[in-house]
């Protein structure tokens, strides 16, 4: 039976600017959905149902000062729980922000509501979104629409569940080492990573080194280009940069045209390698292996990449990590209430001196320089976007915040060089495992080439069909 959460974002957009269903209705469908599939799965963490639906009726009306044309009129959407939003509880995943109603909104919720979407609620995130997974003390965990007993990763691990188990159409999430691509490689989505400078940079606190930036995950590469085209266009962000473009228009173009062929490097070094355990589960690599014979069936110019050790880059990129935990606006004994990867975080970070951050912050500049030099022969770089099958519940240590990070090292240590380094990346669920679940890989860019993902990711979307596959709750 038909209903309206089988049809893609970009398809219920046509349909609600036709008139096929209504704003309010589209509202209506997708909270009873969450009333009824969200206590087994812990995707969000505040529904705001009288909000969303009287949002929603106000874009219908005729004097409604939100046009029809807006980018996003009319979808439901919800913010990831670090975002500020006016009137509505952000807890931030964190115990000690229980009672946080902030008096105003974030830039990133108010270009959605510029552009004219529905925010239904907060989606669950790590504690301060410092995670690459999602199971924080201050709520549920959030669970695997594919298989309840697996995490869905982090820190966007609510907007996944809740777009993977159809809950949204799509869902925003942030990425300062990872957190879109993460999630949407664990719960077969596609994730999108901006190039920096795309749109506004920052989720919840200030972003140190410019790693953090806004995307969407969602179900196709087109819905994917749909929400970026609408916040690249919301508003103009005063502190963006000029990154470099395409003369194609809108992103939407590229994604629905799925035109052109390019030269793919295909790598599975990662800078982590050395300090940190960095292997491939064979499901990870099955996924690898199935994308670059499907690049190189489609015409593409296929080659393996070598990168060079970093021998240097996981004390640097840890330094940073730190540095940034240590802005978290707390203080004696609310620290103390933090969880254990967080609190070390914290500590690290505050007992950093200048010298030693000033060396990460110099390391990153030169790093960026040299990883884009040696991407720059392709227009793509193939990767894993995880190196193993996504852990089960529980998995990861919640006492010994080291071995913690570095077991979130061991999933994926191919997404944090890109924050780095500012480049564009996009997670594609070509595979499932044996068991049925999602494995997906990593297209890392050149420097604002979003296009050129979103065509190769429309290719390859077109012939894998990853948008038929759907979990039970479906």
């Amino acid at each position: 039976m038909f209903e309206l959460h089988h049809l893609s974002a970009t398809e219920q957009l046509d349909g609600v600017r036709r008139g096929d269903w209504t704003p309010r209705e589209l509202a209506e469908h997708y909270l009873e959905r969450i009333a009824r599939l969200d206590p087994e799965l812990g995707a969000f963490t505040e529904v705001t149902a009288d909000r969303a639906l009287a949002r929603a009726t106000s874009l219908a009306d005729a004097e409604s000062p939100v046009s029809r044309a807006s980018a996003l009129w009319g979808l439901p959407f919800a913010d990831k729980d670090l975002v500020a939003r006016a009137g509505v509880p952000t807890r931030y995943g964190s115990r000690t922000m229980a009672d946080v109603v902030p008096d105003a909104s974030d830039d990133i919720a108010l270009a959605f509501d510029v552009a004219g979407a529905v925010s239904l609620g907060k989606t669950a995130t790590p504690e301060f979104g410092l995670a690459g997974y999602t199971e924080p003390l201050a709520g549920r965990p959030v669970r695997n629409p594919y298989d309840r007993t697996l995490g869905v990763g982090g820190s966007s691990g609510g907007a996944a569940a809740a777009v993977a188990a159809g809950l949204l159409p799509f869902a925003p999430g942030s990425d300062g080492g990872g957190s879109i691509r993460i999630p949407a490689a664990a719960t077969g989505l596609v994730g999108l990573k901006p190039a920096r400078g795309r749109i506004p940079s920052a989720a919840g606190f200030a972003s140190l080194g410019g790693l953090v930036t806004h995307g969407p995950l969602t179900r196709t590469v087109a819905d994917a280009a749909l929400v970026l085209d609408a916040l690249v266009g919301a508003t103009p962000y005063r502190h963006a940069t000029a990154a470099p473009s395409w003369d194609g228009g809108a992103f939407l173009n590229a994604a629905v045209r799925g035109e052109g062929r390019f030269q793919v490097g295909v790598t599975t070094d990662s800078p982590w390698a050395g300090d940190f355990e960095v292997g491939l589960d064979p499901e990870a690599r099955a996924a690898l292996d199935l994308a670059t014979a499907e690049l190189s069936a489609i015409g593409h110019g296929v080659e393996g990449l070598t990168l060079a050790p970093e021998p240097d880059y996981p004390r640097m990129f840890s330094r940073l990590w730190q540095a940034a935990a240590a802005g978290v606006p707390l203080d004696g004994d609310a620290v103390a209430l933090t969880e254990p990867l967080t609190r070390w975080l914290i500590g690290r970070g505050r007992a950093m001196t200048a010298r030693e951050l000033g060396e990460a912050l110099q390391f990153a500049a030169l790093f960026e320089r040299r990883l884009i030099t040696r991407f720059a022969p392709f227009d793509a770089v193939l990767t894993p976007a995880l190196a193993v099958v996504p852990p089960m519940l529980g998995w990861y240590d919640a006492a010994d915040a080291e071995r913690n990070f570095a077991q979130q090292v061991r999933v994926s240590p191919y997404t944090s060089m890109v924050n780095v380094a500012g480049l564009p990346a996009l997670a594609l669920p070509v595979a499932r495992t044996a068991e049925g679940i999602p494995m997906g890989v990593q297209l890392i860019g050149r420097p604002g080439r979003e296009d050129v993902l979103l065509a190769i990711g429309a290719q390859l979307e077109r012939r894998l069909r990853w948008d038929r596959r759907h979990p039970p709750q479906w």
